[in-house]
């Protein structure tokens, strides 16, 4: 059983990558939809990164705490 064409939509979709500059950074994912709620938080430490994704249920995401963060966009810092 494949996947149907709405499904890949989701695949493909955008994708961040953000890299702690410190211990305790915080990311929370937002839902999409009429009312926006937390739905998804995770904690990094210094070093570590997280690849995070838009989906069908995430139309934003909050990072607190100092952070790189790539996108197709160009790279931010939450620090500067």
């Amino acid at each position: 059983m494949g996947m149907q064409q709405e499904e890949w939509m989701w695949v493909l979709a955008d994708y961040v990558v953000i890299r702690a500059l410190e211990n305790g950074v915080t990311i929370m994912g937002l839902t999409r939809g009429r009312d926006t709620k937390f739905h998804h938080t995770e904690k990094l430490d210094k070093g570590e990164v997280m690849i995070a994704q838009f989906t069908e249920h995430t139309s934003a995401i909050k990072v607190r705490g100092k952070a790189e963060i790539l996108t197709k966009h160009g790279r931010v810092r939450t620090d500067e």
